[in-house]
């Protein structure tokens, strides 16, 4: 009989969804049955969804409101109360690991890895329990020592979270579809999409899933400068694609290819779409980040020198000049394929299920 995995995620936004569907694709390509579970969906009621709504709605219209819960629960020094929505999680998390019992469990979120630390921790889960972190910034919400491993984005965040929870952490490449790491020469897609001449350069200008942040006003500020043509993924949101005055893209499962034709991308949630740029060797530019999470990941990501962190409009448009310089480019490169140079997370995983 085949290893069975079980990986947890939560739909919120879509970049966890898609690094559990791709490690899904990886682990069942060397023969082990990999399911995936939204822990969100086992909040009875339907209040899962109202979670969903309840953030994405914070993010979008009262940021503030997030970033105090952000700062008072996520990376306060006092230790968070116990939380109830975790320990309901972990109750019916339980049910569902007794109907169908893997032999290891994977989180790709954060809620998730405190419920499965804490089936873990009492017993109540005796297979490894690994967390696959998908932020840069590893607030305190992604550690609880009843997990065995952690996989980490870097060297840096792989030894806070060892040093925080006293359990193995390493750094793992980042878990991106396999396009977005083949090499290809500069495609006209995006050129054609767009309408732009041959000799423009086109930066993209990423919403997110869920289309939030301060884009339209960031898409006005380069196309004032004259220099940069602003094409603005809007994700699902289809209102704010309405509201941006040029270039403007909905929800896309061509993004390598679109990525392959831009000059840079600039970026508000240190997430996913960050991981595929550095993946495509696309530099990267954060800035007006959202909050909470987003803020302390762009940062991270600027310490790390993965990419540039802007706080004005001027200076975004000269790290935006900055990259004109091919050597510029080149360094930034190497940087970001230094993360593609570590363990692929599904080999640790394998070795976790024996």
């Amino acid at each position: 009989m085949g290893k069975r995995l079980l990986i947890l995620t939560a739909g919120m936004g879509a970049g966890h969804d898609a690094v559990a569907a791709e490690l899904a694709r990886r682990m069942a390509a060397q023969g082990v049955e990999a399911s995936v579970l939204d822990v969100l969906d086992l909040v009875p009621l339907r209040l899962g969804k109202g979670l969903r709504h309840m953030y994405e709605g914070m993010v979008r219209s009262a940021p503030w409101l997030y970033e105090g819960i952000y700062r008072a629960f996520f990376v306060s020094r006092r230790p968070p109360p116990a939380s109830p929505l975790t320990a309901l999680i972990a109750r019916r998390l339980d049910a569902r690991l007794r109907e169908l019992p893997p032999d290891a469990v994977v989180s790709t979120f954060h809620v998730a890895a405190q419920a499965a630390g804490r089936l873990r921790e009492t017993g109540r889960l005796e297979v490894p329990s690994l967390v696959l972190v998908t932020d840069f910034a590893v607030h305190r919400m992604w550690l609880h020592p009843g997990n065995d491993r952690y996989l980490c984005p870097d060297e840096g965040s792989a030894q806070a979270v060892a040093e925080r929870t006293g359990r193995p952490a390493t750094r793992c490449a980042p878990v991106v579809r396999p396009a977005f790491r083949r090499r290809r020469a500069a495609s006209g897609l995006l050129r054609d999409e767009v309408g732009a001449r041959p000799d423009d350069r086109i930066v993209l200008i990423s919403a997110g899933a869920w289309g939030v942040g301060r884009v339209v006003e960031t898409a006005q500020h380069l196309a004032a400068s004259g220099r940069y043509v602003p094409v603005v993924l809007c994700g699902r949101n289809e209102r704010l694609r309405e509201r941006v005055y040029g270039p403007a893209l909905g929800w896309r499962d061509d993004l390598p290819e679109l990525m392959a034709g831009a000059y840079a991308l600039i970026d508000n949630a240190a997430g996913l779409t960050c991981r595929e740029a550095f993946a495509c060797g696309l530099p990267v530019i954060s800035y007006r980040p959202i909050p909470g999470h987003g803020r302390d990941g762009a940062a991270a990501m600027a310490r790390a020198g993965l990419s540039r962190y802007a706080r004005t409009p001027g200076e975004l448009v000269g790290e935006l000049d900055r990259l004109k310089d091919d050597a510029e480019r080149r360094t930034r490169a190497r940087t970001a394929a230094g993360l593609l140079r570590a363990a692929p997370a599904e080999r640790v995983i394998q070795t976790a299920l024996g």
